[in-house]
């Protein structure tokens, strides 16, 4: 079966990464092996997001390791949870992380959330920055974080994060932290980029520029995400649905409609008020 090629953008640190992956959560056991493996093989996914807090680092290793496709052209992500930020205990969990996978190397290893009352993240890089010294994460980077979080970061440890995994969605389009990004050339990567996708799916708007380009909403709304410079990873165990996610290559959006999906957003538009500057996970 044609597998599709991905545009790849290239991080602040010379890896490059697809602009579109798969996210996991919730794909487990030997069914979400099997929807990883053949999202990689057949549908031609590189990038594949999980997190130790998803509980599934070993099903996207075991997908790594039934996959015909070179260990070497995947780019594959976990995360570092918030109850192991101290910086022995995100040592090993780097190393855990591994061991789940039964992989030598993360492409990308990201800290979860910046848990700002906890106080630990700075030590929680710095472990981060050491794992990659060593081999075991090619290139570092953070989800959840604001300016504020970010720029601590790189004043006190030199290094500053990649990537920074961040809600973003036409309910919630993130342009303030978008732009600074890229003024700091830190890559934008979306989660939750579909919403809930049986909210948006039946937006007026969505709908008409979707009929337009004769393609679902889901497409339009994904292209969106990628014509703003942000690489998004929208979940889905569906053959059918993993295809149609990354089938957004060969139409673009005009600016009129980049902007009207873009006015969709509203002041509250996150979708479970997880706020980085207080919210806590762990």
């Amino acid at each position: 079966m044609m597998s599709m090629t991905i545009p790849e953008v290239t991080l602040n640190d010379g890896i490059t990464i697809p602009v579109i992956g798969l996210g996991t959560y919730t794909l487990k056991g030997s069914q979400g092996a099997n929807a990883i493996q053949y999202a990689i093989d057949e549908i031609g996914y590189r990038l594949i997001d999980s997190a130790y807090n998803y509980e599934n680092e070993g099903t996207v290793g075991e997908a790594v390791r039934r996959s015909s496709v070179p260990r070497e052209e995947l780019r594959i992500t976990s995360k570092l949870p918030g109850r192991y930020q101290a910086y022995d205990l995100a040592v090993t969990t780097i190393q855990e992380s591994l061991y789940r996978a039964n992989l030598d190397y993360y492409d990308l290893y990201l800290i979860h959330w910046p848990n700002p009352k906890q106080g630990k993240y700075v030590e929680a890089w710095q472990a981060l920055i050491d794992a990659k010294k060593q081999g075991l994460i090619r290139s570092i980077g953070v989800c959840n974080f604001l300016p504020e979080h970010l720029e601590r970061l790189e004043m006190e440890t030199g290094v500053k994060p990649s990537i920074n995994q961040i809600e973003l969605h036409p309910f919630f389009n993130q342009a303030e932290q978008r732009n600074w990004h890229e003024e700091n050339e830190i890559t934008t990567q979306s989660w939750s980029p579909l919403a809930r996708a049986k909210e948006v799916l039946h937006y007026d708007t969505l709908q008409t520029i979707a009929h337009h380009h004769n393609k679902s909403v889901s497409q339009v709304i994904l292209r969106w995400h990628y014509q703003l410079g942000a690489v998004s990873i929208p979940k889905s165990s569906s053959p059918e649905r993993q295809r149609e996610n990354i089938s957004i290559f060969d139409f673009s959006l005009d600016e009129t409609e980049m902007n009207m999906i873009s006015k969709l957003t509203r002041p509250d538009g996150r979708l479970k008020n997880q706020d980085p500057a207080v919210y806590e996970e762990f």
